[in-house]
C-alpha cells in the first residue's frame, strides 16, 4: 500500500493503492502515520508525499469512511503530519479529493502537477468535514474560495489552486523532490520553529457544541445513507435534509 524511498535527507512516501485510486482506508491511514514517524525517527530533513498512478488520492474509501475507527485514525494521521518537526511536501498528481485534500492540508507545502485538481465533495455525499479541515482551508486560501469548495462543492484546477495560494508551486514529483532537497539544506531548528508558528492558525481550537451537533447530525442522517447509496449506484442523490 505504501512505498518509502530515501534520497539523502529526503524521504518520499508514495501511496500505492492504484486499484482504489489511492483511496484511504484504515490500513493505509495507519501505514502513513507510521511511515511519517519512522522518517522523523531516522533523521530525515524533509518528507514528500505523493500517489502512484494517475491520481494523488480519491479520498476516503467509502467502505470504511462511516466508521468511528476510520475517522479517528484519519485525524490522528493528519495531526501526526502536521506536528512532525520537519517540513512535509505534498506532490499532487491528478486529483486530490476529500481526504486527499485533507492530506495536502496537513502538509506544509504543496506542489501540483498542471493537470491536477482538488475538490471536497462532502455535500454531494450528505456528510461534512471537521472543523480542523474547514479552518485550515480558510487559513490557506481565504474564506471566499473555501466557501466555493465546501458550500459549492466546486472542483478547483491546479492553476486556480496556485492563484488561491493552496499550491505553492506547479510542477511534477521530481520538481517537488528537487525543492525538498534544497529545503533539506536549511537549518532544521529554524524550520521546526517556523512550522510550529505557521500551524498555530486556530485549527486546534475547540469546536462549539452547536458545531459538533451539526457535524454529528450530518454523519448520522438519512441523507448520508442516501449519498453513499447514490454513489455506489452511480446516480444523482436525492437529499431531503434529515
Amino acid at each position: 500500500m505504501l512505498a518509502v524511498s530515501r534520497d539523502g535527507d529526503v524521504v518520499t512516501i508514495e501511496l500505492q493503492r492504484e486499484e482504489r485510486r489511492n483511496a484511504l482506508n484504515n490500513e493505509l491511514v495507519v501505514a502513513l502515520r507510521e511511515a511519517v514517524l519512522a522518517a522523523v525517527a531516522d533523521d530525515a530533513r524533509v518528507i514528500v508525499l505523493t500517489g502512484r498512478g494517475p491520481i494523488f488520492s480519491a479520498g476516503a474509501d467509502l467502505s470504511g469512511v462511516y466508521s468511528d475507527e476510520f475517522l479517528s485514525g484519519l485525524m490522528d494521521m493528519l495531526h501526526t503530519i502536521e506536528s512532525a518537526p520537519i517540513p512535509v511536501i505534498a506532490a499532487i498528481n491528478g486529483g486530490a479529493l476529500g481526504a486527499g485534500v485533507q492530506l495536502a492540508l496537513a502538509s506544509d507545502l504543496r506542489v501540483m502537477s498542471p493537470e491536477s485538481y482538488i475538490a471536497i465533495p462532502a455535500a454531494k455525499l450528505g456528510i461534512s468535514v471537521d472543523r480542523w479541515t474547514i479552518r485550515r482551508l480558510v487559513s490557506l486560501i481565504g474564506g471566499g474560495p473555501a466557501r466555493s469548495i465546501l458550500l459549492g462543492a466546486a472542483q478547483v484546477s491546479a492553476s486556480d489552486a496556485y492563484g488561491y495560494g493552496f499550491a505553492n508551486r506547479l510542477g511534477s514529483l521530481e520538481d517537488a523532490q528537487a525543492w525538498a532537497k534544497s529545503i533539506a539544506e536549511l537549518a532544521p531548528l529554524s524550520l521546526r520553529h517556523l512550522k510550529l508558528v505557521l500551524n498555530d492558525d486556530g485549527t486546534r481550537d475547540p469546536e462549539t457544541a452547536q458545531q459538533r451537533a451539526a457535524l454529528e447530525a450530518a454523519w448520522s442522517s438519512a441523507d448520508a445513507q442516501e449519498g453513499r447509496l447514490a454513489r455506489e449506484e452511480k446516480r444523482a442523490a436525492k437529499f431531503v435534509g434529515r
